[in-house]
């Protein structure tokens, strides 16, 4: 019974002992994790600050973008910490760095539609075709932007509808950006007869674009003959507008021209088709023989 109670003690001393050992041994490796981890969350947490502030100063940088790579400097740098913390505990990293590598290009593959949508709001966001308040059209989108994200691009229709177009639609097309100038030209065509005098006529454009404010002088606006067409020659009244008021502009000039040319008897024909009947043939003469 002694030597199997002293074989007991001896056997508790040695696992105390080599408890002891551990405790004291991942006691360290615990503090410096916990050390690594504090002076990680600072360092990253800082690091965004810095690339914030620092990309707000750079012009034409968006407030989006600027927070979308202050956010991923900031996990980059809590990635590594963790790493780096997981190798004071004798995790082998390099694993670990694998593991990372598969799981990443795994999602990649998953959300691939989402990091085309991803890439191209960066390029929109870095490039600016396009900025909030503009109205633009490809094809296929248009409005009025009203916010750009990494995902997707918020429009409001000219009629009043909501829209939400993906940003790998609007990169990988030609946008027009009908508010991006600050002046637009305008190019109206109007038909008149052929009896109708064409020196009157474009006197009459010219006056009319003279006379309204908005129309800008610099150049100066031109009328001319463009074509002569089936029903009509056509004439054409070119003039610059400020972006803001061309639409108005335009609708208002439309307008007047068309009360103007009637004030003074010049008329705007319409699409037109003349027959001509040919002669009726001579019904005294010899009726055509018919063979039996």
């Amino acid at each position: 019974m002694e030597d199997q109670a002293s074989d007991f003690v001896v056997a508790t001393q040695a696992a105390l002992a080599q408890l002891t050992a551990l405790a004291v041994q991942y006691s360290f490796s615990i503090l410096g994790a916990v050390v690594l981890l504090a002076i990680g969350w600072f360092a990253s947490g800082l690091l965004s600050r810095w690339a914030r502030q620092g990309l707000s100063r750079i012009h034409g940088i968006d407030a989006t973008l600027a927070q979308f790579f202050s956010n991923a400097i900031r996990y980059a740098v809590l990635v590594i910490v963790l790493v780096m913390v997981l190798g004071q505990f004798g995790v082998q990293t390099a694993s670990i760095l694998a593991a990372l590598g598969a799981i990443g290009l795994a999602i990649g593959l998953a959300l691939q539609g989402t990091l085309q949508n991803i890439a191209a709001g960066i390029m929109l966001l870095v490039l600016r075709p396009f900025r909030v308040g503009e109205y633009i059209d490809t094809g296929s989108v248009n409005g009025i932007v009203q916010d750009i994200g990494l995902f997707a691009t918020e429009l409001k229709t000219y009629d009043g509808l909501y829209r939400l177009a993906p940003n790998s639609l609007l990169w990988n097309v030609p946008v027009t950006n009908y508010s991006r100038l600050s002046t637009r030209m305008h190019d109206f065509k109007v038909g008149i007869a052929y009896e109708d005098d064409i020196e009157k006529a474009i006197a009459i454009l010219l006056e009319l674009a003279n006379k309204d404010e908005r129309v800008l002088q610099d150049p100066a606006p031109s009328a001319f003959v463009m074509d002569l067409g089936d029903n009509a020659v056509i004439l054409a009244l070119r003039y610059w507008a400020n972006s803001s008021v061309w639409w108005m502009t335009s609708r208002d000039m439309t307008k007047r021209t068309k009360e103007a040319f009637d004030a003074a008897g010049i008329s705007i024909p319409f699409p037109q088709v003349t027959y001509h009947a040919a002669p009726k043939e001579d019904e005294s003469r010899d009726p055509p023989l018919k063979l039996v």
